[in-house]
């Protein structure tokens, strides 16, 4: 599946944000304010103004919204979800060539909430994976103490952890010890 380069930086960027909240030993990254401006600046947010405690609480909101389009049970019930996002966020989407970045698409409207910037956005990739009949792509780690959010892009649709290397080795590393001292055993 081809993906543009904005379309996969907005994948990008909505999985780590679904992946700021609570899970397992990780606390809440998006707890306060120094935790929102870490997530902007990391993600090279632009045009958002001044944060505050008005726009923490709307991108919590908005991620648990995401949340809920990864574990939507069909391609009908993730579409209506990613609507309701799009259509709050007030998308009136721009062409753009800022930042050294070739000519994209903003959906955001100049001078949107981090909330909205991201809402839109993100929901326009949402939106791009699911017209392609991809939504089997939007995925959570099997890892049993893991759960974190991932899009599987691998050709075969067959990525099953957020990582191979901590949470598919791990794993892989278990079943080999379990199997060697059943053996042993």
């Amino acid at each position: 599946m081809l993906i543009p380069h904005d379309t996969r930086i907005a994948l990008d960027a909505v999985v780590d944000l679904m992946n700021t909240a609570a899970e397992g030993e990780r606390g809440d990254a998006l707890v306060d304010l120094a935790g929102l401006h870490t997530f902007v600046r990391d993600h090279k947010i632009s045009d958002v103004g001044e944060l505050g405690a008005d726009d923490l609480a709307s991108l919590r909101e908005v991620r648990s919204r995401f949340a809920a389009v990864f574990s939507a049970p069909d391609s009908r019930v993730a579409a209506a979800l990613i609507n309701q996002l799009v259509a709050a966020a007030g998308t009136t989407p721009q062409l753009t060539d800022h930042d050294g970045y070739d000519w994209h698409v903003h959906y955001f409207a100049p001078g949107a909430s981090v909330a909205d910037h991201l809402a839109a956005d993100c929901g326009m990739a949402l939106a791009f994976i699911v017209v392609n009949g991809e939504q089997e792509r939007l995925r959570r780690c099997e890892a049993p103490d893991c759960g974190r959010a991932f899009v599987d892009l691998s050709r075969n649709r067959s990525r099953r952890y957020c990582d191979s290397r901590t949470c598919g080795n791990r794993l892989h590393v278990a079943a080999y010890r379990a199997r060697r001292k059943e053996a042993a055993g």
